[in-house]
């Protein structure tokens, strides 16, 4: 059996062709799109076909930034809608599914080795504990997993679009901040892609550090000022307090938020941070307050402590657990890789 798995984003969409025979660590073809590149998924589902040169292939899965409401996504940070009835007709597919792509990225988790993962917190697993994952990219995306006697079962979640908790006098100064531009101040709005921008601004705007005339030059010329800003915090030798403490207060805010969820879903199975930028700030997640952060919630940081914290650092884990839910939902019983 061969299966299209696709993970896609606001930014990027990568799509890869799968076999029984090879299982999904080990794609027959694979690409990446500029999501922007085309009008829809199925232009890109066409172009990697053509691309490729595939022949049929009956089975699809997709993990689709954005909730998935009676077969249809109305994809976050991109102006498309992704319908399964308009693809599987486009295409040709026998079936396919729409997942969440953070409830894709939860079934890849299974699958991950010791060389997929960094550990920021060891605990004391709970075999068949539930499990949670929020992954900060160009938004911010949040899941878990239940064990349902004889698997794991990834669930959505958009708690990442809930009201930001401020945690000290310098988050409430941010809430007043960001509540004054945009009215309703999520989560995401501090602790994404889209977020690390914002607060650079209020550290700036409100006075808490100069911007350096040199580093004011490059964000003028940056098309990515979110890249820009987390490059120069983690570079040892570039001297820019701003960026280095917009980096420590979006670590803190992190810590803060994957807290709440591992409380909320008592995740005792593990947490596990995955998204673009936690591989791009990996010294701040084990130096910085991420930690401090994650365990400060008074009477039951006690809880927390026994919680294992890990960061993914296989950045297909997206597709490759859009690819695992494809064969559990696809593959006869006896044949599943």
């Amino acid at each position: 059996m061969k299966l299209i798995a696709g993970d896609i984003g606001g930014t990027k969409t990568t799509l890869a062709l799968y076999s029984s025979e090879k299982g999904v660590r080990e794609p027959l073809f694979e690409a990446t799109y500029a999501s922007m590149s085309c009008g829809s998924l199925e232009d890109i589902v066409s172009r990697f076909i053509e691309d490729f040169g595939i022949e049929e292939v009956g089975y699809a899965v997709f993990g689709v930034a954005g909730p998935v409401i009676e077969e249809k996504v109305a994809v976050t940070n991109l102006p498309w809608v992704v319908d399964k009835s308009l693809i599987i007709s486009s295409i040709g597919f026998k079936d396919m599914h729409l997942l969440n792509d953070l409830e894709a990225m939860a079934y890849s988790i299974s699958h991950l080795e010791e060389a997929d993962l960094l550990s920021l917190n060891k605990g004391v697993p709970e075999p068949k504990g539930p499990r949670a994952i929020i992954a900060p990219g160009t938004g911010l995306g949040e899941a878990y997993l239940t064990w349902d006697g004889s698997r794991y079962v990834a669930h959505p979640s958009e708690g990442g679009h809930t009201e930001f908790g401020p945690g000290d006098d310098t988050e409430i100064e941010l809430l007043k901040y960001l509540f004054e531009r945009h009215g309703h101040v999520s989560y995401e709005l501090v602790c994404s892609g889209m977020g690390i921008p914002n607060i650079y601004s209020f550290l700036k705007d409100r006075g808490y550090y100069d911007e350096p005339s040199w580093f004011s030059e490059r964000l003028a010329r940056a098309d990515d000022k979110t890249a820009v800003i987390l490059g120069t915090a983690v570079d040892e030798k570039a001297s820019c307090a701003i960026a280095k403490a917009a980096l420590r207060l979006f670590v803190s805010v992190l810590g803060a938020e994957t807290g709440n969820l591992a409380l909320k879903i008592l995740s005792t199975g593990g947490v596990y941070i995955g998204g673009g930028i936690p591989p791009r700030i990996l010294p701040a997640l084990r130096e910085g307050p991420f930690i401090q952060s994650f365990l400060r919630k008074g009477r039951l940081s006690r809880v927390l402590h026994k919680m294992p914290v890990s960061v993914i650092l296989n950045p297909k884990a997206g597709l490759m657990g859009a690819a695992v839910s494809g064969f559990e939902a696809f593959e006869p019983a006896g044949d599943k890789p």
